[in-house]
C-alpha cells in the first residue's frame, strides 16, 4: 500500500510510506518508490527500503531528495515497487513482485 499523505521537509526531502507483505525471496528484496507531480510521465526516485519477506505485513518508509526538481506541497502520485535482486550467475537480475500506485497529498513538514 501507499499512505495517502507524504511529507516535504524544509530541505526539500520527501518522505512517503505504506505497507507491504511478501514471502520467499531467494535474493534481497527492496521497496522502492517514485513520486510525480504535474506530468505523470516524469517520476522522481524517493529512496528504498530493504524488505523482510516472512509473510507478515510490514511498514516501509522511504525518504529522498529528487536531484533535478523541487516538489511542492499538494497533489502527487506515488508508485511503490517490491523488487527482488534474484541471483542469476554472476549478476543478480531484478524480479518485480508487486507495484502499486496511489494519488497522495504531499504536506509541508
Amino acid at each position: 500500500t501507499v499512505d495517502p499523505v507524504g511529507r516535504i521537509a524544509a530541505d526539500g526531502s520527501v518522505t512517503v510510506s505504506g505497507t507491504y507483505r511478501c514471502t520467499g525471496g531467494t535474493g534481497p528484496v527492496y521497496v522502492s518508490s517514485t513520486v510525480s507531480q504535474t506530468d505523470p510521465s516524469v517520476r522522481y526516485g524517493v529512496g528504498g527500503t530493504r524488505a523482510v519477506c516472512d509473510g507478515q505485513e510490514h511498514r516501509w518508509v522511504n525518504t529522498g531528495t529528487p536531484d533535478s526538481v523541487t516538489l511542492k506541497p499538494g497533489a502527487a502520485h506515488v508508485e511503490a515497487t517490491l523488487m527482488e535482486l534474484r541471483p542469476m550467475g554472476i549478476v543478480p537480475l531484478p524480479t518485480f513482485h508487486a507495484r502499486h500506485g496511489q494519488d497522495v497529498t504531499l504536506a509541508q513538514g
